[in-house]
């Protein structure tokens, strides 16, 4: 096996490992953007992730009832022009603060130069 094969198969457990907390990350990054509906959400990670994420609506709306529950998220009911009521999910000023603060703790890190040195060699 080819050391190209070897990392790509590596790289792929790990990120199915990390795919829940990513999937978390996708989701409120997306609803910092704006509110969106669950098809929003699905959209807006597809194609900012480049495709390297998908996710299942299910899944989405297993995520945002628990975001719901921990007061992360919430959301409002607007009329659309066919079919029901559907709900747009916002972060609420807590979501905001955990995200704000998880960027900073986890991603922002790497804007500094001294570990953008280490990320690039």
């Amino acid at each position: 096996m080819s050391d190209k094969s070897i990392v790509s198969e590596l790289l792929s457990a790990w990120e199915e490992t990390y795919k829940k907390g990513q999937l978390t990350f996708w989701v409120l990054l997306a609803l910092k953007e704006s509110s969106k509906c669950v098809e929003d959400i699905k959209d807006f990670v597809e194609n900012m992730s480049d495709g390297s994420m998908s996710c299942e609506e299910q899944s989405l709306y297993r995520n945002l009832r628990k975001f719901q529950h921990l007061e992360i998220v919430s959301y409002e009911c607007k009329k659309v022009s066919k079919g029901p009521d559907r709900k747009y999910y916002h972060l609420t000023e807590i979501g905001k603060e955990l995200f704000r603060r998880f960027t900073e703790r986890n991603i922002l890190i790497f804007t500094k130069k001294s570990i953008n040195n280490l990320l690039i060699d």
